[in-house]
C-alpha cells in the first residue's frame, strides 16, 4: 500500500513539473494541549510548535498529507515562489 503511495506521488510530480515549485504558507491557529501525541509531532515537523508561527513549505504531497492530519489546527495559503 505505502508502495502504491509512493509511485503516486512520483506520478504526480512528473505530472506536474510546476507543483514543485508551488509553496504553501501554514499557520498554526490551534492550540495542541489535549491533542494526540501524533499531531503535535505533526505540528513541530511541519516547524509550528506555537500558535500564531507562520512557515513556508514545499508544495509536496507528504507535506500536504502532514496539513490533512492537522488541518483542524492549521490555516493554509498557496504562494507563488
Amino acid at each position: 500500500m505505502a508502495a502504491a503511495r509512493h509511485s503516486l506521488a512520483n506520478k504526480w510530480l512528473k505530472d506536474n513539473p510546476m507543483a514543485a515549485a508551488k509553496k504553501l504558507k501554514v499557520t498554526q491557529t490551534g492550540s495542541p494541549i489535549r491533542r494526540p501525541q501524533d499531531q503535535r509531532a505533526t505540528l513541530i515537523g511541519l516547524g509550528l510548535n506555537k500558535m500564531n508561527r507562520t512557515r513556508v513549505l514545499d508544495d509536496t504531497p507528504s507535506i500536504r498529507g502532514m496539513i490533512d492530519k492537522v488541518s483542524h489546527m492549521v490555516k493554509v495559503e498557496e504562494v507563488d515562489a
